[in-house]
């Protein structure tokens, strides 16, 4: 058997985000004699050590906000220039991809995927027109688009949304099958027993809306003071989240457990999912919710593409705080059948096996 194919994905790091966790998905169940990974980062990430366990190797250059546009553009072409080895680069980085790929381009990189993660840029005003900036080159260098839903690919890809192929944001779904036994541990390792907890997985950014989030939990336990909320992640405005809890004196009725690499467990101890965001993809964490069996109160900013059809979703507006607590006490007297939800994932093409084999697959015949 000859050497396998090296993909290199260009990332920003390697945290637990979700297009992070779906690609140490795929990486897990490819068949490594087969396809490799190797990844392009710009910072240290929560999953490095895995990586290179794995036998993947990880490049590091300086990301634009510490080298600026031009210095950013002269890593990356340097990298390039240097590491011909390379014929499949894989961006993950949404806007910004139009830059990676542009470099991947000019130095004769023959595969240069794109791959749309989301619906909407992050950061302020600069950011932004920067990212748009970013984005105009995406189609023009790229010679292969993916994406995690049609939203994504509509938001991405305008003009060639009918070429992208949709890649489904797969799991490991055994993993998150409903374990009473799981359920009780976690919960008394969190410190609540017969508490309703009202739990939500994401990074502390403008993105995920935690401060909304905040606003609908203090209402809800004004008329239910037997609810708990439980945040998992980290990021930029955990201080400012973490102050806001403290202000309004709940600090004894939110748990924030930090980054966990165990959320297949954490999940198995929730009652209800709550996911307020502002844009999204289509979430890794909503599939990993559904097939943990727990009903989802989510934004309808949210692509109808995340709900798996098991009746477990709500989508509610953002604005009005009564409708979201509305649907929550509604959510939470659903009929509780956990133990069936990710049979449904499996027959919908969820499983990270059909996911994996579809992915190595499709870098080998490219």
């Amino acid at each position: 058997m000859g050497d396998p194919i090296r993909v290199l994905h260009a990332v920003v790091n390697m945290n637990r985000g979700g297009a992070e966790t779906l690609l140490m998905n795929l990486y897990r169940n490819i068949d490594r004699e087969k396809v490799q990974f190797d990844f392009l980062t710009c910072k240290e990430g929560d999953f490095d050590r895995e990586i290179t366990e794995m036998g993947g190797i990880i490049h590091r250059i300086p990301y634009v906000t510490e080298k600026g546009h031009f210095g950013y553009v002269k890593a990356l072409n340097h990298f390039f220039s240097t590491h011909k080895e390379y014929v499949i680069v894989h961006s993950h980085m949404d806007k910004m991809s139009g830059i990676v790929l542009r470099e991947a381009q000019k130095n004769n990189v023959p595969i240069r995927i794109a791959h749309s993660h989301n619906t909407s840029s992050e950061g302020g005003t600069a950011a932004r027109l920067y990212k748009w900036y970013a984005g105009r080159t995406v189609l023009s260098s790229a010679t292969h688009l993916l994406a995690c839903s049609q939203a994504a690919a509509n938001w991405l890809f305008k003009g060639k949304v009918g070429q992208a192929v949709i890649l489904k944001n797969g799991i490991e779904v055994d993993k998150y099958r409903f374990c009473s036994e799981t359920r009780q541990r976690i919960r008394k390792e969190l410190g609540l027993t017969d508490q309703k907890i009202i739990g939500h997985v994401g990074r502390f950014n403008h993105q995920k809306n935690h401060t909304f989030l905040i606003g609908i939990f203090l209402k809800l336990h004004q008329s239910m003071p037997e609810t708990r909320l439980v945040l998992a992640g980290d990021g930029p405005l955990k201080p400012k989240i973490e102050q806001k809890v403290k202000n309004l004196n709940l600090e004894k009725k939110v748990i924030f457990t930090g980054v966990r690499s165990d959320i297949h467990h954490l999940l198995q101890a929730f009652d209800l999912f709550l996911f307020p965001s502002l844009h999204e993809g289509l979430p890794v964490t909503l599939i990993e919710a559904q097939g943990a069996g727990l009903p989802c109160v989510i934004s309808n900013e949210i692509t109808k593409e995340a709900d798996m059809g098991m009746g477990l979703m709500s989508y509610v507006p953002l604005g009005s705080t009564e409708r979201w607590i509305e649907e929550i006490k509604k959510a939470l007297n659903l009929p509780k059948e956990r133990e069936e939800a990710n049979r449904f994932l499996t027959e919908k093409g969820y499983d990270i096996k059909t996911s994996a084999a579809w992915t190595q697959g499709f870098y080998s015949a490219i």
